[in-house]
């Protein structure tokens, strides 16, 4: 027998209560939230009679992405069907599931079948089942991997987390598969110093589990797959490509092969820092409904928001709060309203909650929902309600001693249209993808027409487990194996630079699967804009961009100027070198490319005893870096701006998101850059400008060749980087072994298994 009952009486605000905190019950006291008690909201009329949901107790985890990681064991629930008529409940999995914890499952289109996660003990992962909705015909559709023991004991870092991989969040897609996310990506979060954090990325096999493949290669965490009425998937990425680390969680889509990803929504905004669980409303082809939610410390809680995606993407016009006595309104904890409109922050979350919200249409959802009063990982504390658009609560269904989750209607979908393949199957042998510019100029303001000459092809490599740490000493600024001092988080690579032609149109080739960045790049082969995000090519795969547009709207509606782009009169372009440089594929690494300009041109006023102006650029090695490298970052960061807009994506860490104009990062920001290029580069900031005029006449036996000015300013514009891979000891501890700062090779940089056999234990 099940101890449930369907709760009928309206939501209501619960009785302020003292805690064990202080502070707390203060932030808190007497917490009335006016949206919330109201009584006028009554049960909505609705054409299905059944939900489907999930039982499992409250996960306790530490930030949005980690259930699967550090939330305590605590089994138990089901996946259940609630009648609406009848209030009666079944539990459609047999009993000894309820050994385990069901994490997330899907509902097939005809309403037949049911895919979800669910995990067996704490040391096992989540793997992937389908059952149908009478609870017939259950079976397994991932497994672990055929060496899953030996990656367990290879990475496991403590007993709380197996560390093997995990397959969760199923999603049926039109063409019969299925979507999902796993970690069999064997990444590692990239501000994650103890490396105990993984990856998951969106994976896909088909409906029998076979053909299970990659379709992305994200350097940190994807979640959430939801089919969108034209096919394609939506889902939560989060990325920091010279951005700030936690802020930049938001929507994309993908075609279910995984090509064609794009942005939907929060690229550049700030808070809430993550958007997850996008679902679209119906009748609506551009709205949608999202949790915002903070990065830590919860489980992927937090305010239901509406999302309309016809206004400006570059602004928060498209959001609309449902529940706007809740926000998130800086890093750590959650913020209330209550009822004079004064703002409360509670790290607890013990104020109203929600999770899991499902349209019913444009002012009608379902949600799981914590009323105010329990904290959020209160194992028991959430359950089924009503929501409206005026942040109105209607409990629905609540069970003793558990909590529940997911609530979905019980009826058919419309099939949305299987999008058709294409792939040129040459490119694909290759694992090459075209990409065709249209026209660069478009979205770079103030840029006088032919003066970009070149597009470079950046490349942010993820970290594999396999880089792991096996020895102290290597940590800095959060990264397990670093990178930078205070600048960027993720390994950046070099494929070399393609033409652009007069009219501002370029056709080239990238490498498939890899995470593409692209810098528009002047005759002086310098930035004047850079893509502070991704394109993830699939192989074979060809897309076109307008240029350096700021929304995915305006591939949508723009064309090119004057017909037929001239780049696609010829071939297209492999990326090549730059003046100086053997090939265009090459790690970015300081020593080797920065440290010798240094060393032939400015010691004799900058190193030892005399250092001019307080600045050191001598190659010594520190502890982790050198003493020129640290200079020039610490002068950076100290706001002198030597070394131009350099971002630090750890500092801050909810900062550093909003779009920046054309020149206003890297070369054409850098008084350093300015000071050796001999009249090429003119800084917009009048005080800066002087500053240069001052260093050059105190620096006119200065002169570095193109070349070498090439590689301080590419330095400059790929925001700073020291290390030119993820491999080798760093720590000056271990000078007098082997694989001390090993200079790389490309093939090593974007290797995922050692290329350097690392010495001692």
């Amino acid at each position: 027998m099940n101890s449930m009952k369907t709760l009928s009486g309206l939501a209501a605000s619960a009785p302020c209560r003292m805690t064990s905190s202080r502070i707390l019950a203060l932030s808190l006291a007497c917490l009335t939230l006016a949206a919330t008690a109201a009584d006028d909201l009554t049960a909505p009329k609705v054409d299905f009679d059944r939900l489907v949901f999930v039982k499992r107790q409250a996960y306790n985890c530490n930030h949005y992405y980690t259930e699967y990681i550090n939330s305590n064991w605590k089994p138990g629930g089901n996946i259940s069907i609630l009648d609406l008529k009848t209030s009666k409940v079944k539990d459609i999995l047999p009993a000894e599931f309820e050994k385990g914890v069901v994490e997330r499952f899907d509902l097939s289109f005809d309403a037949k079948r049911i895919v979800f996660a669910w995990k067996s003990d704490a040391q096992q992962g989540y793997r992937i089942y389908e059952v149908n909705v009478d609870g017939s015909a259950l079976h397994q559709l991932t497994r672990p991997q055929d060496d899953e023991a030996e990656v367990v004991k290879a990475y496991r870092v403590s007993g709380e987390y197996h560390h093997g991989t995990d397959d969760l969040s199923p999603c049926y897609l039109p063409d019969g598969g299925i979507a999902f996310i796993s970690t069999r990506c064997q990444y590692g979060i990239l501000c994650d110093g103890p490396d105990n954090f993984t990856t998951t990325l969106i994976y896909r096999m088909d409906g029998d589990g076979k053909n299970l493949r990659k379709l992305s290669n994200n350097s940190v965490s994807e979640a959430s797959p939801a089919v969108m009425p034209d096919g394609r998937i939506m889902y939560n990425r989060w990325e920091y490509v010279d951005k700030g680390a936690v802020s930049v969680k938001c929507l994309w889509s993908m075609r279910p092969d995984g090509s064609g990803s794009s942005e939907i929504y929060k690229n550049d905004i700030a808070l809430p820092p993550t958007f997850i669980y996008g679902r679209p409303i119906p009748g609506f082809a551009d709205r949608f409904v999202v949790l915002g939610t903070p990065h830590y410390p919860q489980d992927a809680v937090g305010t239901v928001i509406r999302l309309d995606m016809t206004k400006n993407i570059r602004t928060r016009e498209p959001m609309t709060y449902m529940t706007p006595y809740v926000d998130v309104r800086g890093e750590g904890g959650f913020s209330f309203a209550d009822a004079q409109g004064n703002w409360h922050n509670d790290g607890e979350g013990r104020g109203p909650l929600f999770k899991d919200p499902y349209p019913i249409s444009n002012e009608l959802f379902l949600v799981a929902h914590k009323p105010q009063g329990e904290p959020w990982s209160k194992a028991d504390a959430w359950s089924l309600y009503w929501l409206d658009e005026k942040g109105r609560t209607l409990p629905l269904y609540r069970e003793q001693g558990i909590s529940c989750w997911m609530p979905y209607p019980l009826k058919p979908r419309k099939v949305p249209p299987v999008i058709p393949v294409s792939r040129n199957e040459k490119l694909a042998k290759a694992h090459q993808a075209k990409c065709i510019m249209t026209d660069v100029y478009q979205g770079l303001e103030n840029i006088p027409r032919g003066s970009v000459k070149w597009l470079r092809i950046i490349e942010q490599v993820p970290r594999p487990w396999a880089a792991r740490r096996r020895w102290g000493g290597d940590l800095c600024d959060q990264q397990h194996a670093c990178i930078t001092l205070d600048t960027h988080l993720g390994l950046k690579v070099q494929h070399g630079v393609v033409p652009v032609e007069d009219d501002g149109s370029a056709n080239f080739l990238v490498p498939a699967e890899t995470n593409i960045i692209l810098q528009a790049l002047d005759q002086n082969f310098m930035a004047v804009q850079t893509e502070r995000t991704f394109v993830n090519y699939m192989p074979g795969e060809t897309r076109g961009c307008i240029g350096c547009h700021e929304t995915p709207h305006d591939v949508r509606y723009k064309t090119a100027p004057g017909g037929t782009a001239k780049a696609l009169k010829r071939p297209s372009s492999l990326p090549g070198p730059q003046p100086g440089e053997a090939k265009g594929q090459r790690p970015l690494y300081y020593p080797v490319d920065v440290q010798p300009v240094w060393d032939r041109h400015c010691l004799k006023c900058h190193a030892g005893a005399k250092k001019d102006g307080g600045l050191d650029l001598s190659g010594t090695l520190t502890e982790r870096f050198s003493v020129s490298y640290e200079s020039l970052v610490r002068e950076r960061s100290a706001g002198r701006g030597l070394s131009g807009l350099l971002i630090g994506e750890n500092h801050g860490k909810t900062d550093n998101v909003a779009y920046l104009p054309a020149k206003s990062l890297g070369s054409h920001s850098s008084v350093l850059v300015a000071m050796l290029a001999g009249g090429k580069v003119t800084l917009a900031d009048a005080a800066q400008a002087a500053r240069v005029e001052k260093l050059k006449k105190s620096h006119q036996d200065v002169k570095l060749t193109r070349e070498e000015l090439i590689r301080v300013s590419n330095w400059v514009d790929t925001n700073g980087q020291y290390y030119g891979m993820w491999w080798g000891r760093r720590n000056l501890q271990y000078k007098d072994l082997a694989d001390f700062r090993p200079v790389p090779t490309f093939e090593q940089a974007t290797s995922y298994v050692f290329p350097v056999k690392p010495e001692g234990k």
